[in-house]
């Protein structure tokens, strides 16, 4: 199943802006260990379950992990070969907005050299330049 709301107000929405910066959610709050967006985009519901694939695949069910990002947002398409006009286009998949210094995983459990080639993994999967974070010791 698609990772995507129960139920919305309303069914389309207009794209909007994507300016700044993150404010909330830019540092690790369950993990030791994260994987933070550089770049400013979208990412599609598919990618962050591909994501979550990578770093399961690769953490064999050891440690554990937080997905910090969910897809709330409706997006458009109109069907190809078709005229201009006529309305919004159907609703094709659920995206979310990601600004730079977002936390987009988390991971916690195990080792730094396996969470950072999981979490390797798992960037490359997306559409945005991102780093691996770790948490401070006086955290």
């Amino acid at each position: 199943m698609p990772l995507m709301p129960k139920r919305v107000k309303y069914r389309k929405r207009q794209r909007g802006s994507n300016r700044g910066v993150a404010t909330s959610g830019n540092t690790l709050a369950f993990g030791e260990y994260g994987l933070q967006a550089l770049g400013r985009g979208m990412i599609t519901n598919i990618q962050i379950e591909a994501c979550r694939v990578a770093i399961n695949r690769h953490m064999k069910r050891k440690g554990k992990i937080w997905i910090r990002i969910f897809p709330d947002q409706p997006y458009t398409k109109k069907p190809l070969e078709t005229r201009m006009g006529k309305g919004k286009g159907n609703v094709d998949h659920w995206i979310c907005k990601i600004k730079p210094g977002r936390v987009l995983f988390e991971v916690g459990g195990v080792p730094e050299s396996g969470s950072r080639e999981a979490l390797r993994l798992a960037a490359s999967k997306l559409p945005l330049r991102t780093r691996f974070i770790q948490r401070r010791i006086h955290d």
